[in-house]
């Protein structure tokens, strides 16, 4: 769990006889009270179910308002106004949390909707202990802000926060209790949503009530797919992230078979292989991957054997491909959070929600106390430019009204015959596709102790920038070197945050990336 505060409430829930799904919602709004950076109401995110027989998938993505259009950042010159889209009051879509987690309980919930929602009533009217990670983020946000002179009310709201002391967010616990009693109501209509109106005319924002009334979570089929003896249940368009870890997995498998190669743990090799699939992978993502309402995603084309076999023939064990002659192959945060749950019943859920960056747009709805995402920088602002992950896009993810914003959010689970083996996430922007698949290699394919699948050194390339691998601080240095030598630039860089269950020898594993402020537990009962 990404916090202990969201991991004691989500353990607390499972303890009254409350299943999977359950636990998921209480942390959920848990969340968007202990970890402001990521956890949220004011964003949106991915639930990936197992429940019985059944795979769900709970689309709770934030949606273009409708007053937005193609080129909303884009100066007189067409060029792209890059703060506005991540800064400030245009930077937000219409916010999808409260719904996601509604249809959620309609359709799984045990336990009522009120008890789910009471924990995280209690830790903003109450108050909670600031962590020392969650004082030293807000710090280094409100530097930023007094830098870049942005013109944000952060700080009228996270400003006193002291690391050990109490913090107490009265708005937020009263936005809370409105969500808590009347439901979705208590969100999207009502007080909740005239105090949205009212903040975003005042400041000159795009959100309006009929925005709000009109957003609707939606069931969508995940991604399923086989791997070795193993079912890929991932997450569908509008992320990215299902067929992406499909493709890395399977182009893995066909590489390995075509060089009859056993390629060792983190070696220079291994990370060159799973680095050209990379490109690959960005490279359809780039043109065939948006919001599915608008686009006609071509899912299974993308997932065929023999397609993916076709994307490996140039994949040289000594060379590095030419980043130009990467195109997508059909013809023509980093602040996220996850969390796994699985109940003793045998359920499931993978989630994985974000307002995008670290407190998202740096913009608090006066008098209900939460963060507003900054989720439009998720779209292509214009084709073939680079968004702050370094993605790039076109028609596909372009901005349009009521459109869902291309995701890199993964939240997966691994079955052999529909029995449950794994649940995996992370967060990290576009580096969340790579956390993921490599968990499950390290967990799969190279048998890893359970601590060791998170915290096993990561790499991740993504096409651009050019033959640029950014890795985890523990990567060998030989393998550096040999990479370096090869052609490839590196810099170490910290990203995702992976929280990981594994079933092994009939027993449940579960561990919380060292290097993150969450929590494993698992119940003996």
């Amino acid at each position: 769990m990404p916090d202990t505060f969201a991991a004691a409430v989500a353990m607390d829930i499972l303890n009254q006889g409350g299943n999977a799904i359950d636990a998921a919602i209480a942390a959920q709004f848990s969340l968007a009270v202990t970890l402001p950076e990521a956890g949220n109401i004011g964003g949106g995110g991915f639930m990936l179910i197992h429940y019985g027989n059944d795979n769900s998938f709970v689309d709770y993505r934030e949606t273009a308002p409708m007053l937005a259009h193609r080129d909303m950042y884009l100066d007189e010159n067409g060029n792209v106004k890059r703060m506005e889209s991540l800064f400030g009051i245009l930077a937000s879509g219409v916010p999808g949390s409260v719904s996601g987690m509604w249809e959620a309980h309609k359709k799984y919930g045990s336990l009522p909707w009120e008890t789910l929602v009471a924990p995280s009533v209690k830790l903003a009217r109450e108050g909670f202990i600031v962590p020392d990670k969650l004082a030293r983020n807000v710090k280094r946000y409100l530097n930023r802000i007094e830098q870049r002179n942005l013109d944000v009310n952060f700080a009228d709201y996270f400003a006193s926060i002291e690391a050990g002391e109490r913090f107490v967010q009265v708005e937020l616990a009263d936005t809370l209790e409105r969500i808590q009693t009347q439901g979705l109501a208590g969100f999207y209509e009502g007080e909740t949503a005239e105090l949205i109106q009212r903040f975003m005319q005042k400041h000159g924002g795009l959100i309006s009530k009929t925005d709000l009334a009109n957003y609707e979570a939606k069931w969508r089929e995940p991604i399923i797919s086989n791997w070795r003896e193993y079912q890929l249940v991932s997450a569908a368009p509008p992320s990215s992230g299902g067929i992406a870890v499909s493709q890395w997995l399977r182009m893995y498998d066909i590489v390995k078979a075509r060089e009859n190669a056993d390629f060792a743990h983190n070696s220079a090799q291994y990370v060159h292989v799973l680095a050209e699939i990379g490109k690959r992978v960005f490279a359809d993502r780039a043109e065939y991957l948006g919001d599915p309402d608008f686009f006609e995603v071509p899912k299974a084309p993308l997932l065929d054997h023999n397609y993916l076999v076709s994307r490996t023939e140039n994949i040289q064990l000594d060379s590095i491909s030419n980043t130009d002659s990467i195109k997508p192959g059909l013809g023509e945060s980093e602040q996220t959070t996850h969390f796994s749950i699985v109940d003793k019943f045998g359920n499931a859920v993978s989630n994985t929600t974000t307002i995008n960056l670290g407190f998202g747009s740096g913009m608090v709805v006066e008098g209900a106390g939460f963060l507003l995402n900054d989720e439009m920088d998720d779209f292509s602002a214009k084709a073939g430019v680079p968004n702050y992950f370094g993605a790039i896009g076109g028609v596909a993810n372009e901005i349009q009204p009521n459109k869902r914003m291309l995701s890199s959010m993964t939240p997966t689970i691994l079955l052999k015959d529909n029995v449950l083996k794994m649940v995996t996430g992370s967060p990290g922007g576009t580096t969340i596709l790579s956390s993921v698949y490599l968990s499950v290699l390290n967990a799969i394919e190279f048998d890893l102790p359970i601590q060791q699948v998170v915290d096993a050194p990561r790499f991740h390339h993504q096409l651009l920038p050019e033959n640029e691998i950014r890795y985890h601080e523990g990567l060998d240095s030989d393998v550096v070197n040999t990479l370096e030598s090869m052609g490839y630039s590196t810099r170490t860089s910290r990203f995702g945050d992976l929280h990981v269950i594994v079933k092994r020898n009939g027993k449940l594993e579960a561990a919380s990336e060292t290097n993150g402020r969450g929590q494993a537990i698992v119940s003996s009962q």
